[in-house]
């Protein structure tokens, strides 16, 4: 046997896929349960990431707040964790490869399928006035984004389940027409995490959002650190002035969880560590850690946002690189279709 034969084989590392619209600065409930995790992914995984301005527009946008929220998005997304050197890191409108594949894809998915996703019938509602097709439609781009890339795996949350079930639905469908095109991802499921679903700091029953009404509901990764104290003082938990995680107690297993995941500390040490002690001590310790793990970030993402010269540099090579990877999979496509090449 030859060196070259004896010579182990380097294992292809798997591709990840994950993107996030620029609607608004994210919130502690985007950092813990999704982004702050895609950083510890690149050593493990080839990764891309991006900033979904296509998808914005299903609900109309300002143009320029529009331009100006994508970069902040992609500058927040860098300063996070994610390093345009290790990962592909770019906006999904500078790769028409995405809008020239996501035709094709909706010519294999049926209107049943589209109709019965949750999301459209729940942003149907409260945007009863313009329920546009790209509104109906805009699962096949999400499907689209994914395939693109021969993704393996996507970190999706409970919300998500749905759009990747008719991502590899679609995928499914092509590859029985056509032969083995399109790789079927499976949801990337980080180990259990307590506290990985980041609920109103309000309203404990409904998850954190941005889009919610009232600003002390949740905590935007860029407030002020007064800010974030008082909002977290202000949380709604339960007259039993325990803290300890059990049914009932929304606000404090969710204050419990944020603690948890950012303190390394598991319920039980957490219940002995405010054993005894009231509810003012525990809040303001959790916005004290809540504090300290977002002044790196915040940090950065000024650095950045003073940089726009480098960040420009950083999203244009991410286009370049995500068309190159892309283009090897929407040529496949358009010849087995059919499609002249041109």
């Amino acid at each position: 046997m030859t060196e070259a034969a004896a010579a182990p084989q380097t294992e292809r590392k798997k591709i990840i896929f994950s993107a996030i619209q620029p609607t608004g600065v994210f919130t502690l409930g985007n950092y813990i349960g999704a982004v702050r995790n895609w950083g510890k992914l690149q050593e493990d995984y080839n990764c891309l990431y991006c900033v979904a301005d296509l998808h914005a527009i299903t609900v109309r946008q300002e143009p320029a707040a529009l331009r100006k929220r994508t970069l902040e998005a992609y500058a927040l997304l860098m300063a996070c964790g994610i390093d345009p050197e290790r990962s592909i890191l770019f906006i999904q409108s500078h790769n028409p490869h995405h809008t020239g594949m996501s035709w094709v894809l909706n010519c294999f998915t049926q209107f049943g399928e589209l109709s019965r996703m949750t999301q459209f019938k729940d942003k149907s509602a409260r945007y009863a006035n313009d329920v546009n097709a790209g509104l109906f439609t805009y699962p096949v781009l999400m499907a689209t984004d994914i395939l693109l890339y021969q993704t393996d795996y996507v970190p999706v949350g409970e919300d998500q389940r749905q759009h990747l079930e008719i991502t590899r639905d679609i995928a499914g469908r092509f590859n029985g027409v056509y032969g083995p095109t399109l790789t079927l991802p499976e949801p990337f499921i980080p180990k259990a995490e307590q506290g990985a679903r980041i609920m109103s700091l309000q309203d404990p029953t409904k998850k954190m959002s941005k889009s919610d009404p009232n600003p002390k509901a949740f905590i935007s990764i860029l407030d002020e650190p007064g800010v974030i104290l008082k909002k977290f003082r202000s949380a709604v938990t339960d007259s039993e002035a325990r803290v300890a995680c059990a049914p009932g107690k929304e606000g404090i297993n969710n204050l419990m969880g944020i603690y948890s995941v950012l303190t390394g500390k598991d319920f039980a040490a957490i219940e002995e560590e405010f054993a005894g002690r009231g509810y003012g001590d525990f809040k303001t310790a959790v916005g004290e850690a809540v504090v300290q793990e977002l002044a790196p970030v915040q940090a950065r993402y000024k650095e950045l946002m003073a940089d726009k010269g480098y960040l420009e540099e950083c999203y244009r090579r991410g286009a370049q690189q995500a068309m190159a990877l892309s283009r090897r999979t929407i040529e496949k496509v358009y010849r087995r279709v059919g499609f002249l090449q041109p």
